[in-house]
């Protein structure tokens, strides 16, 4: 086809592939499409997509011919939606000198984007719009085609071997060119000031344009990150964030939502909000969104870590480094470091206490560990000893130090409100202690904290300089400042571009976070006791599954006052995992604050996990008062997270009581009905056998009487007519409503039939059987209690 021809139908065959921007056209669906389900399409829409597929090959036609295609302005994230339509230039340059008034008649700002942003832009927030697509069967997301494609793109434009490729061409020698700067159709005001690209100048140092490829198609690296960096990790602006950090913003944004609860909409709290709405962009990222920032994550710093080793002599250094080389040095700090960080706070504070969370705790680990994807490898031992990490990352920790400390405090209030006795939730406490632990790092954070805390000492040179934000001034591709090496103005000047110049540090070491921790300590004792006692309660009913117990009720199932747990349903196997995990991450936890034998021996104390004299747990923390118990925080705390229970028995009349699931509601009622007409037909007679002293009176007195029901009724609070109970000798006929029963019933009967034994004479072996049995528990235990029988 004509270029002509091809550039009419490249929007529609664009928005045919990823769908539409408001989320109405599903395209391809390609975050839903398998290999496993849909081999066929799988592999032809990977191969049409591919970075040499006929998709890229058609980008590249058109980018020869600067073509510019529309993106609207209100598709973009919150921040730069919000700044662009103020007229405030954001600083990514990546909109620089596209930004576009509408034509006559048109509505809203446009993008003008070339065929590979334009491609590039849909191909990235399709991972946004589309989230709410139909899914017919289970997809893994790991292994859907949008994830795959992801990686392959990474792997193309962000080489950790080589350089960029350089694009197919249809004319042997021709090189695509690179976007030439064009003049701004709109008068903006920056945020910072706009320095020369660094690709810029590569370009006018060399004489031609084919001389070096990979200065000639370092843009294609810089865009595709941009686009993913801002598509899935700008949509708080770190403004907006330093701002809601304040309690009074705090207060503004709870007066705002309890106005909009309320229907008195003129309240003066939504007025002063309205600066704030930006900031209030509906954004709940999905597991697969933070699955494909992970895969970022992790090739960034694989990336970042195949930078060669610069040269011993400086001039050497400016004469021989690539546009791709000096990408890679800078391009966490410059590109992903301030976006992730907002990112996480985000989903640390707002995501679900549910196991859904290791997705997000996956991704802040990759981020934490550039170690783990570094080329060299490990050297090999016997031993399976945790690796040391190398002293050469004290810079990369010094200068992410909130991501260690800040998210690190974050996790523990997370964890101090979930349910430890869960396998999953275990599981994440432990990996995140397992990362900490790791020999060497603990001390490199300390470091770190001490850099920070240093006081700033008065230089002449120095006293005019601002901390600011390594991101100021827009694209990686602005020249480089100045090597600083006072590593404590590095520490500082990080913490102060994120958090803002009055921000109040909190120490990972310090005395209010060791007190955090050893609160955990305490809960995670508490979670194995917990999951101990659960493990021996299940142990006890399997072995409590006797002969007798289908006839009559257990006292779980009378009382019902046994809770459960997911535990339940897993089984034995990851109850032992979950102490498992506990254990190893009480470990570690010791490891990194250096937590001593007698401080865990008294916290453990304290915990309140040892069993009274009667093997029970003990209660929850409760204060003593004239009305009873009443319920500290602590001690709600542990009742929600099933920490503590309270042993809550039915202690009313057991014919009264609610009909259990495993019981015959019409039966329950018709035998309810005629044991009240027996009570009522023979209690006199009843009376009287119960007062013999004989072994008739023992037997009738110890099956139908209940002397413990009586009292509890006679003294309790709550019933008001005393003399409607009947505390003397009755008869309870509803242990026959039970299933239980009635399958035990109809066994006996079958068993009789095969023995040609008539249903009258089956009826009175069954009755004799009772009686024995009645007179050999009457016999050797009348002492008991009758409801335990």
């Amino acid at each position: 086809f004509s270029l002509k021809e091809l550039h009419g139908i490249f929007p529609w065959l664009v928005e045919s592939i990823f769908g539409s921007l408001d989320g109405i056209i599903v395209g391809w669906n390609l975050r839903c499409l398998q290999g496993r389900t849909n081999p066929n399409e799988y592999s032809v829409a990977l191969d049409f997509l591919d970075p040499s597929g006929p998709m890229m090959k058609l980008v590249y036609k058109l980018q020869a011919e600067e073509y510019r295609y529309d993106f609207p302005v209100s598709y973009l994230p919150g921040p730069v939606k919000a700044s662009i339509q103020e007229q405030v230039l954001p600083e990514c340059s990546l909109y620089h000198n596209k930004v576009q008034f509408p034509s006559s008649g048109g509505l809203g700002l446009n993008l003008a984007l070339n065929p590979f942003e334009y491609y590039m832009f849909y191909f990235a927030i399709s991972l946004i719009t589309q989230k709410n697509s139909p899914v017919t069967h289970h997809v893994s997301p790991s292994n859907s085609a949008y994830f795959i494609l992801v990686d392959t793109y990474l792997k193309c434009f962000l080489p950790t071997e080589g350089s960029v490729l350089p694009p197919p061409s249809s004319n042997p020698g021709g090189a695509i060119p690179s976007p030439t700067p064009r003049s701004p159709a709109v008068p903006f005001s920056s945020y910072g000031m706009h320095h020369t690209s660094l690709l810029k100048r590569h370009i006018a140092h060399q004489p031609s344009v084919n001389a070096d490829p990979a200065s000639q198609e370092i843009w294609r690296s810089e865009t595709l990150l941009q686009i993913f960096v801002e598509m899935w990790l700008h949509h708080y602006s770190l403004e907006m964030y330093q701002k809601m950090q304040s309690p009074h913003v705090k207060l503004e944004v709870l007066h705002y939502r309890l106005s909009i609860s309320s229907k008195h909409h003129g309240s003066p709290a939504q007025s002063s909000y309205q600066a704030l709405h930006a900031y209030q962009e509906s954004f709940k990222p999905t597991e697969e969104h933070v699955l494909v920032v992970r895969l970022l994550v992790k090739h960034l710093h694989a990336f970042s870590n195949s930078l060669k080793p610069e040269p011993l002599s400086p001039s050497a250094h400016s004469h021989t480094a690539s546009p791709l080389e000096e990408f890679k040095r800078v391009v966490i700090p410059r590109f992903v470091q301030e976006k992730l960080y907002i990112f996480l706070q985000h989903c640390f504070g707002h995501w679900p206490l549910d196991a859904s969370f290791r997705a997000v705790l996956e991704m802040w680990l990759s981020y934490l560990q550039p170690w783990r994807y570094a080329p060299e490898k490990p050297p090999q031992s016997t031993e399976p000893l945790p690796r040391s990490v190398s002293d050469k990352w004290a810079a990369f920790i010094q200068e992410n130090l909130l991501m260690y400390t800040k998210l690190f405090v974050g996790f523990l209030n997370r964890a101090l409100r979930t349910d430890l006795v869960s396998p999953k939730n275990a599981l994440m406490v432990f990996r995140v202690a397992k990362v900490f632990a790791q020999p060497n790092l603990a001390e490199m954070i300390l470091k770190g904290e001490q850099l920070f805390l240093e006081p700033e000492l008065v230089i002449p040179h120095r006293q005019h300089r601002l901390f600011m934000s390594p991101t100021l001034g827009g694209s990686f591709l602005s020249s480089r400042s100045p090597a600083v090496t006072d590593a404590s103005f590095k520490v500082k000047s990080h913490v102060y571009s994120l958090e803002g110049q009055d921000f109040q540090y909190k120490q990972m070491f310090g005395a209010e976070v060791r007190n955090l921790v050893l609160k955990l300590a305490q809960l995670i004792c508490q979670a194995q006791q917990t999951a101990k006692s659960i493990s021996d309660h299940s142990a006890e009913t399997m072995a409590s599954q006797s002969f007798f117990s289908w006839f009559r009720f257990t006292p779980s199932e009378v009382n019902g006052s046994y809770t459960g747990n997911d535990l339940d349903e897993i089984g034995q196997d990851s109850i032992k995992k979950t102490d498992e995990y506990l254990e190893k991450a009480l470990e570690y936890l010791c490891q990194i604050f250096k937590l001593s034998e007698a401080q865990l021996t008294q916290m453990m104390m304290k915990c309140g996990t040892a069993q009274d004299e009667n093997g029970k747990k003990q209660l929850p923390d409760c204060i003593a008062s004239e009305n009873g118990l009443i319920l500290t925080p602590l001690g709600r705390y542990q009742i929600i997270n099933g920490l503590r229970r309270f042993e809550l028995q039915y202690q009313g009349d057991t014919e009264l009581q609610p009909i259990r699931s495993y019981e015959n509601a019409a039966l329950v009622r018709l035998l309810f009905r005629l044991s009240s007409l027996l009570n009522h037909r023979f209690a006199d007679q009843m009376e009287m056998l119960c007062s013999r002293e004989d072994f008739v009176g023992r037997l009738c007195r110890y099956h139908l009487t209940n002397p413990q029901l009586a009292q509890k009724i006679r003294y309790s609070p709550v019933v008001r007519d005393r003399t409607s109970h009947n505390w003397g000798p009755r008869i309870s006929l509803r242990f026959l409503a039970s299933y239980r029963t009635l399958i035990s019933l109809l066994m006996i009967y079958f068993l009789a039939s095969w023995f040609h034994i008539g249903p009258v004479g089956c009826t009175f072996i069954i009755l004799t059987g009772y009686f024995l049995y009645a007179v050999i528990m009457t016999f050797f235990f009348e002492g008991w209690k009758p409801h335990e029988h």
